[in-house]
């Protein structure tokens, strides 16, 4: 059975990568009002505090960068980024919660935007208020609705915005959910598309690990979807496919690893056992990085064993 499907992760990977087409594609308005030439800058330190002080249940922040204006209003401003995957009850407190303590700690005031990427039709938070003794609070937040962008899949695999190829996905994410088939056929076609956009290497590699962190699949069809990218590369004479499978293998391994050795890991080992599982790693992956050499040697007998049969079955 396919891994639940994530959002958080590989749009906040897709967001670092690509922030200037984020907001042209999300807020074009505010986009038009940075001076992207002055570059810009993420600020993760103060994303761990706020995270830490603030009591909102299930809490995170997606991004917060410094801009700057093109008007020279100010010399730089803060943007505060949230992409929420679910309809949250709690999501407008939560945006209201780190907006003032974003401005607390930094004495500026920030703007806080909302990517609202789940399903629900009814659900569109876009302010937070409360009232006592005639004093008011009333804070409101533009948030973009993927469900509302009036653009067809076909449409959005066109438009020359990698982000609008973010929000096919998501569209495709959400309308194959307990259908494999269509999914694999879905994710097939917009892996398609990264080929066909004349990218370099490295920009292909990472926007692949953002679709494939999005559309989960089950084994089978997982392994059929390597076979398709292997025959387009083919095609497009492009090879891109051994890195792809480097990054993988070395993924499994050092989860493979680290879940063994969190289990315990006592004094000792077996030389016989640890030769057992290099040879298998070797014939299924090549030779090994170092650190998974160092931890197969920190190892003991039982850790080598449950490695081994993991890699027998993998």
């Amino acid at each position: 059975m396919a891994a639940p499907d994530e959002y958080d992760s590989p749009w906040k990977e897709a967001i670092e990568g690509a922030f200037p087409e984020f907001m042209e594609f999300f807020f074009p308005d505010i986009a038009a009002q940075i001076d992207w030439r002055r570059g810009y800058q993420f600020l993760e330190q103060g994303l761990r505090q706020i995270v830490r002080d603030a009591d909102t249940g299930k809490r995170h922040v997606d991004k917060l960068a410094k801009v700057h204006r093109l008007d020279g209003a100010e010399d730089f401003v803060y943007i505060h980024l949230e992409v929420q995957g679910d309809d949250e009850t709690a999501f407008g407190r939560r945006m209201f919660t780190y907006n003032y303590r974003l401005f607390d700690r930094y004495g500026r005031p920030i703007a806080s935007l909302a990517v609202l990427a789940d399903d629900s039709p009814r659900w569109r938070p876009a302010e937070y208020g409360h009232e006592i003794f005639g004093c008011r609070h009333r804070f409101e937040f533009p948030a973009v609705k993927l469900l509302d962008i009036g653009i067809s899949v076909d449409e959005l695999m066109a438009h020359p915005n990698p982000f609008a190829w973010i929000v096919a996905a998501h569209r495709q994410t959400c309308g194959t959910r307990g259908d494999p088939e269509r999914r694999y056929e879905a994710k097939r076609a917009l892996v398609r598309w990264l080929y066909r956009k004349g990218w370099d290497r490295q920009r292909i590699l990472d926007w692949f690990a953002i679709l494939d962190w999005m559309m989960r699949l089950p084994k089978d069809l997982d392994r059929r979807l390597w076979q398709e990218i292997n025959s387009i590369e083919e095609e497009q004479r492009m090879r891109y496919v051994t890195s792809f499978e480097r990054f993988y293998q070395e993924e499994w391994m050092e989860k493979g690893l680290k879940e063994g050795m969190e289990k315990g890991r006592t004094l000792g080992r077996r030389q016989g056992e640890s030769d057992m599982l290099r040879k298998q790693l070797k014939l299924r992956f090549g030779a090994l990085p170092p650190h998974i050499e160092q931890r197969i040697d920190m190892a003991d007998e039982a850790e080598l064993e449950r490695w081994s049969a993991g890699a027998r079955g993998c």
